[in-house]
């Protein structure tokens, strides 16, 4: 179990994120265009989880922001935005905002994401959802890079997270 702060109250995980040098757990999410989605999907490519509460946030919306005008420089990346808003939210955020680079993914049908990535918030206010970190995978699945933003309302360190692509 991890703990973070939301607004520096303390809040807790269901557990940590996958160690580095780990083979990622694999999990199963709806895309905006409602198919299921697996990590089997994007074998031979380098894969950023965005995982985050809800676009519905500014800190969340920021990262799909930036992590989209930086994918275009990443060679063999897909960046996958996730969160258990609805594949509909994703879909209306991203065309509103005209991010056409990552891929918005949704717990909507199948919610052990959260579990098996221990990103699940287990008490306060956001209970049940997602929080903010970053997990990158290489392209055989294996886990090169984690971070779990300590402080739920301040965006990932994007620049390492980049710099693990490399």
């Amino acid at each position: 179990m991890a703990q973070i702060t939301l607004k520096g109250n303390p809040i807790h995980t269901n557990g940590d994120l996958p160690s580095v040098g780990s083979a990622a757990p694999d999990f199963v999410l709806t895309g905006t265009d409602l198919k299921e989605v697996s990590l089997k999907d994007y074998a031979g490519k380098k894969v950023v989880l965005n995982i985050f509460p809800s676009l519905d946030t500014p800190v969340c919306a920021a990262s799909v922001r930036q992590f989209n005008s930086n994918v275009d420089k990443m060679e063999n990346t897909v960046v996958l935005c996730i969160s258990r808003d609805l594949p509909f939210a994703h879909k209306r955020f991203c065309e509103t905002e005209g991010l056409a680079s990552v891929a918005g993914m949704s717990e909507l049908r199948v919610v052990e994401f959260g579990e098996a990535y221990g990103v699940r918030i287990v008490d306060g206010p956001l209970a049940g959802l997602c929080a903010r970190a970053v997990v990158i995978l290489d392209e055989t699945g294996k886990v090169v890079y984690t971070q779990q933003v300590p402080e739920i309302v301040e965006e990932p360190n994007y620049e390492a997270a980049l710099a693990a692509l490399k």
